[in-house]
């Protein structure tokens, strides 16, 4: 444990596992990728014990299963085209995913359900896909989303004049498991609108440092709108005489427009400083209202093989992210496992290290040596030039 700079003891140890959550204000003090965490655990015989751990993130998991079906039919009224589908064994579907050959269009569409082709029931209407594609940028919105819908026919309806010339169609179930955020607290927030550029920069400042995977951007405009944006973040910085001079990683790019949420997901990174970049092209730049920023949260699922009073530990460098066996068997994991608590955060006493002092401390026995050395050699020149 010398090795590290901060220790909390862990509370409420009683069995073989235990889960914890890792506190926010343990992430200014950690490696970035959190590989200085370690368990220590100090027995009545004054042993250590190190006591392995699972990191776990409560990021959002998606599992996606395709569904068969097929194109039966394709007609248009004045209402616009329309493509029928049919599920033969009538799956859960809850997302189909269009592509057309056309690009550059906005258009309105209505999805229905019949186990009969008789009687029509109204999933989605008037929703909305869009694609632009030229010279800058190429961007579509094609996914239809709705409740988990299980008919033996599905009716897509394209309210448009121009004939949709479908390419493909795929169907799917998709089950969602939300994750778990905190939210982080915004210290400042600037924006930098750079005309020669045709950008806006918007710099962000947490309050603490802190894993951040989730940005939420609210614009406020009445028109419609779509703007590239890239997102970074300070890696590192270097100090120099006209102040600090930051280095950007880049955390993702996407697209900010008036169809979707403007919700931006990437891995969970630790940062305080970041910045987003909005491409404005030739328009206006956008009014920005709101930006959220969350992180996932950090789960530790620790085996306990011994007792002892333990300790989590931290604040190492130089260190690299330990190799436990129980990663490889992750699915002996207990189901159900109890929570610990944290001691208060204690500095770990570091030993001083011993540094040999050199012979002579006080600079007059260093004189003194250099005027005996001088008055012995000039008694030996004297002698000399005598016995000449």
């Amino acid at each position: 444990m010398q090795k590290y700079s901060y220790k909390r003891e862990l509370e409420g140890v009683t069995n073989s596992w235990h889960k914890l959550e890792l506190p926010n204000d343990i992430f200014k003090k950690i490696s970035p990728d959190l590989s200085d965490i370690r368990v220590f655990g100090i027995s009545e015989k004054n042993d250590t014990i190190e006591a392995p751990y699972l990191l776990e993130l409560k990021r959002e998991k998606r599992v996606k299963t395709n569904v068969n079906f097929k194109i039966i039919n394709t007609s248009h009224n004045e209402k616009g085209y329309y493509f029928t589908l049919e599920v033969p064994n009538q799956d859960v579907i809850n997302q189909l995913q269009i592509d057309f050959k056309q690009f550059n269009f906005d258009w309105r569409i209505s999805l229905e359900g019949s186990n009969n082709q008789n009687e029509w029931f109204t999933i989605v209407d008037d929703y909305r896909i869009l694609s632009i594609k030229n010279a800058e940028t190429f961007y579509e919105y094609n996914n239809i989303t709705f409740p988990n819908s299980s008919y033996n026919y599905f009716r897509i309806l394209v309210k448009s004049l121009e004939k949709p010339e479908l390419k493909s169609v795929k169907a799917s179930y998709t089950t969602i498991e939300k994750g778990e955020f905190y939210g982080c607290e915004i210290k400042s927030l600037e924006i930098e609108e750079k005309k020669q550029e045709k950008s806006s920069d918007i710099n962000i400042e947490l309050s603490k440092r802190l894993p951040v995977s989730y940005l939420k951007i609210d614009v406020d405009a009445s028109y419609d709108y779509y703007r590239p944006i890239m997102i970074k973040y300070v890696s590192d910085s270097v100090k120099t005489q006209n102040g600090y001079v930051y280095n950007y990683r880049t955390l993702t790019n996407g697209t900010l427009n008036s169809i979707e949420n403007n919700v931006f997901a990437f891995e969970n990174t630790v940062l305080k400083k970041l910045k987003i970049i909005v491409n404005n092209q030739d328009n206006e730049p956008l009014k920005i209202e709101n930006v959220t920023v969350k992180g996932n949260v950090y789960n530790l699922d620790i085996r306990f093989t011994e007792p002892a009073t333990y300790f989590l530990t931290y604040g190492n460098s130089n260190v690299y992210r330990p190799n436990y066996d129980i990663e490889r068997f992750v699915s002996k994991t207990p189901d159900t496992i109890s929570s610990l608590t944290l001691g208060e955060e204690q500095v770990i006493y570091k030993k001083p290290t011993s540094n040999n002092a050199p012979l002579f401390q006080n600079k007059i026995w260093l004189w003194i040596i250099i005027v005996l050395m001088v008055a012995l050699l000039g008694w030996f020149s004297i002698k000399m030039m005598k016995s000449k």
